[in-house]
């Protein structure tokens, strides 16, 4: 599947695949990502099902289109976000990329960060937009053409905080389903050998963190940081 993708040796896929962990990140830990999107998400968020919280470029759901959360909110950011929340981002993001070069068996040094990269709330509001209908069937590689590997952190459990929801892939000889749970994280390569859904969310709400990596340094992005405001 990756023959027509431009390799890069020690990271492009010599193996497609997918796995699922739950030693990377603990429940505490996701638990505490998921009070930082639902501070973040308050300030906002979109009139259909499906709200975004993107830390690195600012994206933020608000009604039917997106804003800058830093740009809109300015200095009261630091009222929303500590540097405590983001160097725990950090750590965890750090985990997902060493759990998912050891699994593919890659140097972890050439596998890159890549956007978009961001928080998820999905409750059952219907639809107002195309943004809101998140359970199409979809390729990574092709909706996303950066992404070689991406990652889900789950921060609620599938059953208690929400129904539908689950993760679905769709192969050729049936599906392959992962329940969300907090401190969960579920990764793949990027490719058409990973087509994939998610189910409508009947119930409660779902939290989830999207981390993508590449390979291409042309695409890399920076970690998160609390912005510098004026005294």
């Amino acid at each position: 599947d990756y023959e027509n993708y431009k390799r890069y040796p020690g990271c492009t896929p010599q193996t497609c695949g997918r796995a699922v962990t739950d030693n990377s990140v603990t429940r505490e830990e996701a638990m505490a990502l998921r009070r930082l999107a639902e501070r973040g998400l308050a300030l906002a968020g979109s009139d259909g099902g499906a709200s975004i919280l993107d830390l690195h470029s600012g994206a933020l759901s608000m009604g039917k289109q997106f804003v800058n959360i830093y740009r809109y909110f300015g200095e009261q950011i630091t009222d929303v976000f500590s540097e405590e929340d983001f160097r725990l981002y950090r750590e965890v993001r750090g985990r997902i990329q060493a759990v998912i070069a050891e699994t593919f068996d890659l140097d972890p040094s050439l596998l890159y960060l890549t956007k978009p990269t961001f928080f998820s709330r999905i409750n059952s509001t219907l639809a107002k937009t195309q943004h809101d209908e998140y359970w199409h069937p979809h390729i990574d590689k092709v909706t996303y053409g950066s992404f070689d590997y991406t990652s889900l952190l789950y921060l609620s459990d599938y059953g208690t905080d929400f129904t539908g929801g689950r993760f679905i892939f769709m192969d050729s000889n049936g599906n392959r389903t992962v329940e969300p749970r907090a401190g969960r994280v579920s990764f793949f390569s990027s490719g058409s050998e990973n087509l994939h859904r998610v189910e409508q969310v009947s119930w409660g709400t779902r939290y989830a963190i999207t981390v993508s990596f590449t390979c291409d340094p042309a695409h890399a992005i920076s970690d998160p940081a609390m912005p510098i405001t004026s005294v």
